[in-house]
């Protein structure tokens, strides 16, 4: 079974087998709208409960899953996506419009993904605790275990449809729980063909579901007392609101930003330039911790600005998958619509237009903006576009809270070479990850990330997230006498 443009609908994965529906799911092509990328079906409510009920039924295998044996089935989903790299990069090109070098640098962070699972799997240690440190509390020693929590549903963005699903499915594998995956409706191809890795890895039947399906149905995924944590990856405000409705399961929560990147009167300017442009236009900005607020000292303000727009307007948009091309299209006109309203509207208010702006189909070309109220759209929300709005500081103390003004707290980074400003910005800066001569758009799958305020709830990587997937469990053992 192989996704490619032109065969027949893809099957769906519901608990080790592979089925078809009734509502076909066609996947569309955002560089060519009149070329599908292929076709997959939405789970009907019975498909759904039959999955939701197969992976409770396989807690019973999964919890005592040992060791040796997920790290074994990780060790071979990542070999399995490795001997497939080019395949899954080109299927994410297609059906996401990702540039195929950052598509193909995608599928290397899924195999480590599930490298990393593997390694995680097999040290989730605990510890022993000295419980005698009263006299009534004589000779008890206390040891710790982490126990899988049950099944997970979890829920992964279109922008990066294999590796942050795997950052939901990986985890759970290595902790013994049951995982039914919503993929994002509009490129779910991928992580049907990953699902195919994952068949022929020997997992334990209904230990992994991967089911597209509607809004509605999805709806009844983040209520279902079924399933005891659910894990969600996308917008703020759909986010936030699953939470209100998720009832006593836990929560965790990887949501959006509008991050901020300073560049301080120390910084490599010419390192720093062509870092923001990466940050700032990989993916057409599609990324949650992109750059989009963009602080730069008054002292280095028109040697930097000069780089910044040589870089960007140095940049190729083009077709996916052209080696050659930087930037590919927005993921469909709505985006396309929302990007040009929020450029307008910040010229409107006074902003200065100084690269970009006007977009050509579904292809929005990098663009610059100056001196934009903080009221504006572009400043306050989550662009999730191939924009970035400039500012001056002379104060670093000050950059840091026009950083800090924001309902957002994801990552921020910081361009300098002044020490004191780096401990100052990780002091400070309320955000959940401070990259110090970097963009804040950096990370590797093994740091814990995600972000405090607006930006979501709790940590993945995957030891925190294997920290939300299990329950710890302490052993009191006392000696008579």
């Amino acid at each position: 079974m192989t996704a490619v443009t032109g065969t027949k609908p893809h099957p769906i994965f519901l608990a080790g087998r592979w089925v078809e529906s009734s509502d076909p799911l066609t996947v569309a092509n955002p560089a060519r709208p009149d070329e599908p990328a292929g076709a997959t079906f939405n789970a009907t409510p019975e498909q759904y409960d039959e999955a939701v009920e197969a992976a409770v039924a396989a807690f019973e295998t999964t919890r005592t899953l040992p060791a040796y044996e997920r790290g074994r089935i990780l060790r071979e989903v990542s070999e399995g996506i490795r001997a497939r790299r080019e395949e899954l990069g080109r299927l994410i090109a297609l059906e996401a419009g990702k540039p195929i070098r950052d598509a193909l640098v995608e599928v290397d962070r899924a195999t480590l993904t599930f490298r990393l699972g593997a390694e995680e799997a097999e040290r989730m240690v605990g510890e022993t605790i000295p419980l005698d440190l009263m006299p009534a509390s004589k000779d008890r020693l206390g040891i710790t275990r982490r126990f899988p929590i049950g099944p997970i549903a979890g829920i992964s963005p279109f922008n990066f449809p294999l590796n942050l699903a795997a950052h939901k499915v990986a985890p759970a594998i290595a902790s013994g729980n049951p995982i039914v995956l919503k993929p994002p409706s509009k490129d779910p191809l991928t992580m049907l063909t990953v699902a195919e890795i994952i068949e022929a890895a020997g997992v334990p039947a209904g230990m992994v579901s991967i089911l597209p399906m509607t809004r509605e149905l999805g709806d009844r995924m983040v209520a279902d007392e079924r399933f005891k944590l659910l894990t969600f990856t996308g917008s703020p405000s759909v986010g936030w609101r699953m939470k209100a409705r998720a009832g006593k399961k836990k929560v965790v929560l990887e949501l959006g930003g509008n991050a901020g990147a300073i560049v301080d009167a120390s910084a490599d300017l010419d390192w720093a330039a062509k870092r923001v442009v990466v940050g700032a236009y990989a993916y057409a900005g599609q990324v949650c911790i992109s750059v989009q607020r963009l602080f730069v000292h008054d002292a280095v303000y028109e040697p930097f600005m000069e780089r910044l727009i040589a870089a960007s307007q140095a940049l190729r948009l083009g077709d996916p998958l052209d080696p050659a091309t930087d930037v590919g299209p927005m993921v469909d006109a709505n985006a396309v619509g929302r990007t040009k309203r929020w450029v307008d509207e910040a010229i409107e208010l006074g902003g200065e237009l100084l690269l970009g702006g006007e977009p050509d189909g579904l292809f929005f070309p990098p663009t610059i903006l100056a001196g934009v109220p903080v009221s504006a759209q572009v400043c306050s929300n989550e662009a999730f576009a191939p924009l970035v709005v400039v500012e001056r500081f002379s104060d670093f103390a000050a950059a840091v809270a026009a950083v800090n003004d924001s309902m957002f707290g994801l990552q921020t980074g910081v361009f300098t070479n002044d020490l004191a400003n780096s401990w100052a910005a990780f002091n400070e800066l309320e955000v959940g990850g401070v990259i110090v001569n970097d963009i804040p758009t950096y990370r590797i799958d093994h740091m814990p990330y995600g972000g405090v305020k607006d930006s979501g709830l709790g940590r993945e990587g995957l030891r925190w997230a294997i920290d939300d997937m299990t329950e710890l469990r302490i052993m009191v053992l006392a000696q008579p006498g």
